[in-house]
């Protein structure tokens, strides 16, 4: 499902207009999207959790050559789905 597609979704099952929902999902995306970048936790109960990790250090190989690299540490986000999101998937 793309954003459009969720806009016309929620639009529908709750009977507001898609500019209101339209302006509603970017809020939040930009909400959690700011929280995540200060490093913080979100967490939507039965959802899920958006959450920032420190991956460590470590040495690769470049496929091409064989070579070991250096990967420097850096920080990524990660989603953990909660409890109904996992069962909805057959998970």
């Amino acid at each position: 499902m793309t954003k459009p597609e969720l806009i016309d979704a929620v639009a529908k099952r709750t009977g507001m207009k898609k500019k209101d929902v339209d302006a509603t999902v970017n809020a939040a995306l930009d909400v959690i999207t700011e929280t995540v970048g200060r490093r913080q936790e979100v967490s939507l109960v039965g959802f899920g959790t958006f959450d920032v990790r420190t991956r460590a250090a470590r040495t690769g190989r470049n496929p091409r050559t064989g070579q070991a690299i250096r990967i420097p540490e850096r920080t990524v986000s990660v989603f953990r789905p909660g409890r109904k999101l996992r069962e909805a998937a057959g998970g």
